[in-house]
């Protein structure tokens, strides 16, 4: 059923599943944790699952003003501090896994580990020629969903769908150097045909310190829901396993004492 929590200007919605150590999922842009719907009831098996929807999203209301990734990793940190009240394992797709980065980068002592499923980190790695944010269009594909549970109701819609389409026209814009400052053990996840290139994908792996990498083979940006089996399998993985002792390291390979 869920609940609300007041968070600063944000009455924010969230859902909790299963018991165990936290584990905070983080939905897309222009969805809801029903987009985790294949995922959610595998992860509560092992952990204490929190589901909440950030402004604008879902039950959890619009506020007045602008939406941004920094607006979104500030309510996430106020819903760790306030509902969780401890470290939490953060699972984010899309817009989503760039918040959790953000809030990993920012709050390092509130993330135990961290996997961000098909979320780049700067526009220069989209894929494909540059598309035109067409509202009326996104409205058709997504409000009747929005309007389901939506407390301000379909009509309100593309007001979310033109904040959403103004921070995506500048945001995300993270130098690569700047990941390095991740320490929580990360698992970098994409499809093989997803929204940004396999290149870029590398690239975070390349920058982020304790990565892990995975390509989810024959899938495209919806990759948890085409494939959900083999997702949580990756996932749980990652997260109910420590590091195995890789036979021949190349790039965890432990650099060379020359003293």
């Amino acid at each position: 059923m869920g609940e609300y929590v007041q968070l600063g200007a944000v009455k924010t919605w969230y859902d909790e599943q299963g018991t165990g150590e936290p584990l905070v999922l983080m939905h897309g842009g222009l969805v809801d944790a029903r987009f985790f719907e294949a995922n959610t009831p595998a992860l509560a098996e092992h952990f204490h699952v929190y589901t909440p929807e950030r402004r604008g999203h879902g039950h959890t209301p619009d506020v007045e003003g602008p939406i941004s990734y920094q607006l979104m990793a500030d309510d996430t940190i106020a819903f760790l501090e306030t509902v969780v009240g401890q470290p939490a394992d953060l699972v984010g797709h899309s817009d989503g896994a760039f918040t959790a980065m953000l809030v990993a980068m920012q709050r390092p002592e509130l993330v135990k580990r961290l996997v961000l499923i098909s979320g780049g980190f700067n526009k220069s790695g989209e894929a494909g020629p540059e598309m035109e944010w067409d509202v009326p269009a996104i409205t058709q594909f997504l409000g009747p969903a929005y309007g389901e549970v939506s407390p301000d109701g379909e009509d309100h819609f593309p007001v979310v769908a033109t904040k959403i389409g103004e921070m995506a026209a500048k945001e995300p814009d993270l130098q690569a150097s700047e990941l390095n400052v991740i320490t929580a053990r990360t698992l970098i996840m994409f499809s093989d045909d997803d929204l940004v290139t396999l290149a870029h994908a590398v690239e975070m792996y390349d920058n982020i310190p304790n990565a892990e990498f995975a390509i989810v083979p024959g899938t495209s940006h919806f990759l948890i829901q085409e494939k959900p089996h083999l997702v949580n399998t990756l996932v749980l993985d990652f997260l109910t396993n420590e590091p195995v002792p890789t036979i021949a390291a190349i790039r965890r390979a432990p650099a060379p004492d020359n003293t």
